[in-house]
């Protein structure tokens, strides 16, 4: 039996770049994107978007999203992501389901395909031990062995202990690092059951496939929205 699989489209109002998720892009709002590549997925039962601001929700209504209004307490800067999220699976519940699989898509983030979110949801279809797929990049010159922290005394220090190791001071000789993308998840709601997933973001659980992409960016400037119309040309979206 397939699935419950919900996509849940998130974006809070209070941002430094005023009204960003709804900026145009090509003359739509920037969140119509992400929302599309998930509402295109054979995958998806159906679509959802969490907010604090009235027109965000309003830009969602346009491409077929239900609204779940966000308090503004879980809106703020310092806001965590998994409050949201944890907010909507509350108002599932309430609602009478909750999703099997959770589709958490940013709403500031066009770099997002239909056919990376029906990869993700149909390798945790098929495989019911991985906990989540997520997008991920190779990033080799912010390798987490090159970065430092500012101790006490005000000098620099590594972050791991490399006493008994050696360590290259040549990226291509370290061993390959991928960071999250951060344009969208695919994750099994029992995640947040078992609480016992990869810090800092436990929902995923411990059995995290990834989806290897070129590139993944989120709009934080307007600079940020000539790139993602960009991405779009390069992408063949538009």
């Amino acid at each position: 039996m397939k699935p419950t699989v919900i996509a849940l489209l998130t974006g809070r109002g209070n941002n430094t770049l005023i009204d960003k998720n709804i900026l145009p892009v090509f003359g739509r709002p920037l969140l119509h994107y992400p929302g599309l590549a998930a509402k295109q997925s054979t995958y998806v039962d159906d679509c959802y978007i969490s907010s604090d601001d009235q027109k965000i929700l309003d830009a969602g209504a346009e491409i077929g999203y239900k609204p779940i209004v966000r308090p503004a307490e879980l809106a703020l800067p310092t806001s965590l992501h998994i409050e949201s999220i944890l907010h909507a699976l509350k108002v599932f519940k309430e609602a009478g389901f909750v999703p099997e699989i959770l589709v958490v898509i940013l709403a500031n983030s066009v770099t997002i395909k239909t056919e990376w979110i029906d990869e993700c949801v149909k390798t945790l279809v098929d495989d019911s031990s991985i906990t989540a797929m997520v997008p991920a990049y190779r990033e080799m010159d912010h390798h987490p062995y090159r970065a430092k922290r500012i101790n006490k005394d005000g000098f620099f220090e590594p972050f791991f202990d490399f006493s008994a190791m050696e360590v290259s001071t040549n990226r291509q000789d370290l061993e390959p690092a991928y960071f999250l993308s951060h344009n969208f998840w695919v994750f099994r709601t029992a995640n947040f059951e078992k609480n016992d997933g990869q810090k800092p973001w436990t929902f995923l659980g411990n059995k995290i496939k990834p989806l290897v992409v070129d590139e993944a960016f989120d709009v934080h400037h307007l600079q940020d929205l000539k790139r993602s119309e960009e991405w779009l040309v390069e992408h063949k979206i538009i």
